[in-house]
């Protein structure tokens, strides 16, 4: 099984804080070294608690053999989750709208789902299934392989963010459906109850 990571946003409040030149925090330092940070702790934080859940979520259930956890980039097509990234690499994503078919974006996303394709079984989008932003491009190729948790229909991304969460403390694994003729716009669901 290979899990895919919609992207963070790379603007706001949070990217602001992260990539400040006098940024003191453990992140911002590790983010100006040549090493880098990995993608999936520098996108938990401009996020937050949604892509906390993801990261949370393939790290629990991302374990069995031959099951992959990579990451949607503006401009790097798919990437592991562990993959190190740096401060010039978030200037660079934040540069990219991936909502307006940019080439920068659409050339190495395309050509990485490409390479999904051409590999046996499933691919479970952790992600919103509303637009077609990465959607379209992912059931073209994918077709009925690309799955996603039915129960994000409806929910917001803190929403899925918080229901990610609670599956991978409970090792309560979210049923997949097939994006492909799937309702994908759904009513609110009730809110999730507070964590304890």
């Amino acid at each position: 099984m290979i899990y895919l990571l919609s992207p963070a946003w790379c603007g706001g409040k949070r990217a602001q804080l992260l990539l400040r030149e006098r940024a003191s925090f453990p992140l911002a330092e590790r983010l100006r070294r040549p090493e880098g940070a990995g993608i999936g702790e520098v996108f938990s934080f401009l996020s937050g608690l949604y892509f906390r859940g993801k990261v949370a979520y393939v790290r629990q259930f991302a374990q069995a053999e031959g099951s992959e956890a990579l990451v949607i980039t503006p401009t790097r097509g798919l990437v592991s989750i562990e993959t190190a990234v740096t401060r010039e690499d978030l200037l660079e994503f934040a540069t990219v709208d991936i909502a307006t078919n940019d080439e920068r974006f659409r050339v190495p996303f395309q050509r990485d789902i490409a390479g999904l394709a051409a590999r046996p079984g499933n691919v479970v989008l952790l992600g919103s299934v509303a637009t077609g932003k990465y959607v379209d491009a992912l059931v073209e190729l994918l077709g009925e392989r690309l799955l996603f948790p039915g129960d994000f229909v409806g929910r917001g991304d803190m929403s899925r963010g918080g229901l990610m969460l609670r599956r991978a403390r409970e090792n309560v694994e979210l049923d997949y459906v097939p994006v492909a003729g799937a309702v994908r716009h759904g009513p609110r669901p009730p809110k999730l109850s507070r964590l304890s």
